[in-house]
């Protein structure tokens, strides 16, 4: 059983920057894909950014590109994802997922997590 608590969300103004954190339970964290969702209000989840179990691949939707940056820490069981430039349509709940295959590439696909967050509000006024 893996559990995942994200944290960070909250109100900013576009232009400014939030960093999100996901702090993961299991012993061999070091071998999840982790991955950063969102959920706009009325829209359906879609990928962020994803990266691999060693933290030297990583992938980003077309829409935050240059913006936010994933990052991990195997040491502390924590990923991160820090955004930058938040702009109005940004604002959705954040939520983290691990995929336990010890895979080489960036997962991308929803289905293809098996543990996710509870979720973190992240609002964006213009």
């Amino acid at each position: 059983q893996v559990q995942l608590v994200e944290s960070g969300g909250g109100l900013v103004q576009a232009g400014g920057s939030l960093r999100l954190s996901c702090a993961a339970s299991g012993r061999t964290f070091s071998w999840y894909a982790l991955g950063w969702f969102r959920q706009p209000p009325g829209k359906e989840r879609e990928i962020v950014a994803a990266i691999n179990w060693s933290g030297e691949s990583t992938y980003y939707a077309d829409s935050v590109k240059g913006r936010f940056t994933i990052s991990r820490d195997n040491a502390k069981n924590t990923v991160y994802l820090q955004m930058n430039s938040l702009k109005p349509e940004d604002t959705a709940v954040y939520y983290c997922a691990a995929d336990l295959a010890r895979t080489i590439v960036p997962v991308r696909r929803l289905s293809d997590y098996d543990y996710w967050g509870q979720g973190t509000q992240v609002t964006v006024s213009s």
